[in-house]
Order: structure tokens, then sequence, then C-alpha cells
């Protein structure tokens, strides 16, 4: 047995920890950029800590998931106003944002030289800006990633800036921060979390040290995360900005899955959320993977690991993997997850889908190689 484990070089976590943030942000620099996604007010709290912790701010406001154009303009005005610190406060997309231009400020060349599948995805030669990274959503886990996703939309494919280089070094939790969440975002981050202390814990990569994470993190979601988005309450919101957190850190150090192999190109070719994605699915990977596996590899480990997904999914001693897959499924009815047709894929568009997930750097984690067949079914399913 050989793994490794990096993360954050610190994880603050608990409510009202957004406090410590001024004094936090002051010991990694003296002018932060501040990168916020659409709903810029959310940072307003951040930038009076930071103020009243002599650290000048400048914001830079992400409207949408970003993009290697959206990296490049953040660049630019780190490097206009001489910022020496990047704090991304928001969702999973303000924090890949900031993540990226931590990197690519510090960093000489084009964005393409580091990407991968669509670049060159050289390693980093410099370390990034200092990073502090300050979630209000429980999905990503973002704030404990090496990784940046960004959007090309001339290529229609989302793809990483990745680097051991890119960890922050500060992750924030204040699950506070996530009490705000609609219903709706609720249950595409929430299941977005599902997913990432769930393909982590039967991936081809998956070591001692992430399942344990990812066992906590699958209890807490699944007594949580129904409630959560139908009656929100203090305990439920921490349990999912826990899971979030662990699914983050497993995910760093095992692998996803074809979940996540398909969700890369799906939201770069359609306007569909990542936690939508990831949710519609979830059931369909799993059923298809937990298929596979008794047909051609009944002896493979990830059997039994989705055997015991479904025992702390369910709650059911005696739940088969199969009884883990209905669970999930059940969940995202209760949830109102829209199918992915609602968002313009259609069965013609399946080929080109398919091609370029079987290309994903996620689809090699997979627990089983699954064929082109196994690969559309699921896609058709999901529509």
């Amino acid at each position: 047995m050989r793994f490794e484990f990096a993360t954050a070089t610190r994880i603050i976590f608990g409510k009202g920890t957004l406090q410590e943030a001024g004094r936090e942000a002051a010991a990694l620099g003296s002018h932060a950029l501040v990168v916020t996604g659409a709903n810029r007010d959310r940072a307003t709290r951040m930038i009076e800590l930071l103020e009243a912790s002599g650290v000048k701010a400048t914001v830079f406001q992400v409207d949408s998931e970003p993009t290697v154009d959206t990296a490049l303009k953040g660049v630019t005005a780190a490097r206009q106003f001489n910022c020496d610190l990047v704090i991304g406060i928001g969702g999973g997309a303000a924090i890949d944002a900031g993540k990226a231009i931590a990197a690519l400020t510090a960093n000489p060349g084009e964005p393409l030289d580091y990407l991968e599948v669509i670049g060159k995805g050289q390693s980093l030669s410099r370390p990034p800006l200092p990073y502090m990274a300050v979630p209000t959503t429980a999905g990503t886990g973002a704030e404990v990633t090496r990784n940046a996703v960004l959007a090309s939309p001339e290529h229609r494919v989302k793809v990483s800036l990745r680097s051991p280089l890119m960890l922050p070094k500060l992750a924030l939790v204040d699950p506070e921060l996530t009490y705000s969440m609609p219903p709706e975002v609720t249950a595409m981050t929430g299941m977005d979390a599902l997913t990432q202390v769930l393909e982590p814990f039967v991936s081809v990569k998956a070591n001692p040290l992430t399942d344990a994470l990812c066992r906590e993190g699958m209890a807490r979601a699944a007594r949580s995360l129904r409630r959560a988005f139908e009656e929100p309450t203090d305990a439920a919101r921490e349990d999912m900005s826990l899971a979030s957190l662990f699914g983050g850190l497993a995910l760093a150090n095992a692998a996803l899955g074809a979940v996540h192999g398909f969700a890369g190109p799906l939201g770069g070719m359609y306007p569909i959320p990542h936690g939508v994605a990831c949710a519609r699915l979830l059931p369909y990977v799993m059923e298809t993977n937990i298929r596979a596996l008794r047909e051609r590899e009944p002896d493979n480990p990830a059997l039994a690991r989705y055997a015991e997904v479904a025992r702390i999914l369910t709650g059911n001693p005696d739940a088969t993997p199969e009884d883990g897959a209905a669970w999930v499924a059940e969940l995202c009815e209760a949830l109102k997850i829209p199918r992915l047709s609602q968002f313009g894929v259609a069965s013609i568009d399946l080929p080109d889908i398919v091609e370029k997930s079987a290309r994903a750097s996620s689809m090699k984690g997979n627990p089983i190689k699954l064929t082109e067949a196994e690969l559309t079914e699921i896609l058709e399913r999901a529509l």
C-alpha cells in the first residue's frame, strides 16, 4: 500500500469563523484581489474585515462559471493593482477562478501552457500568489483541492488547471455563510457534495485516509441533505459544509469517476450547473458500474464498497449495492433535480459527449472501464 495526502496549509472550520478572516489575510499579504461570485454583496463583510486589519481590497466579480478568459482578466487586475494575495469567496466558480488567477499571475506564459486536455498540461514553475478560500455554498469542496476548473467556450469543454502548488494557504469554512442558500442551490450543491464523497470511495485510487473522510461525509449527507433542502436547520447546514469539505479532501487525494467524467464536457457544451449534472447522472452511473462489475469483475473490491455505500445511505444493514443506487435516484426526485434534456441535451449529441467524456481525467478513476454502449445508456437515461 502506498498513498499520499496533501491539502490546504490550514483549514479553519466553524460557525462564525469569518470573523477571523481579516487577521488571517494580514498574515498572507497587504493587498488582496477579492474574487466574488455574481452576488458581490456576499463579500461586503469580508472587505470590512480586511480593511479593519490593514489589508487593501480590490474586488473582481465572476458572474458565471469561470472561463479561460475570466482567469486572464483576473490576472490583469491582480497585476494592475499589485495584489500580493488572492481571496476567493463564493461558490465553486469564485473559488476556482481565484485559484486560477493566483496561479497564472505568478507564472509566465498563457493558460493553454498549463491546462489539461486542450493545452500542454505543463507544470507550474512558480508558486501561486498566497490564496485564501472562503466557500459560501456546500458542494464543491474547492477550498481544499489542487485544481481549478475553467470552461473553454471555443472547445466546448471544461478542463482543469492543476498543480499541488495550487492548494490554498488557508481554507476558512464558516457554515453560517451557507444559511442563505435557496432550496434549488442547496439541492444541486448538496448532490455535488454527496457525489464527491461517494466517487472517491469506489475509485481505483481509494485509500484508508480518504475512505474515512468519505464514510463520514456520506453519513452526514445522508441524514442532512434532504433536511437542508426542505426545512434547513443549523445542524443540517453544518453537516453539509463538512460533507463538502470532506469531498474536496477526498477527491484531491484519491480520484473521481464517470459522473465527473461526464460533468466536465456537459458543463462546457450546455448551460448545466455542475451539481445538476452530477445529481442527474449519479444513480445511473452507480447502476451501470454495479451491473458491469457483477458481469465482468465480480471479485473487484468496488462491488463490496458499493454495498457499504448502500448501508450508509439507507441505514439498512442488509442493503445491496442496487439499493444504494435506488436511494440516490429517489433523493434526486425529492430534491426536484431537472433532467439533462431541460438544458438542451438531445439524443443526437450523445456520441460527441461520450467521445469527450472518455478522454476526461476523472473517467480514469472509475472502478471499471465502461464501454461506449454503457456510457451512452447512462446519458440516455439522464435525458
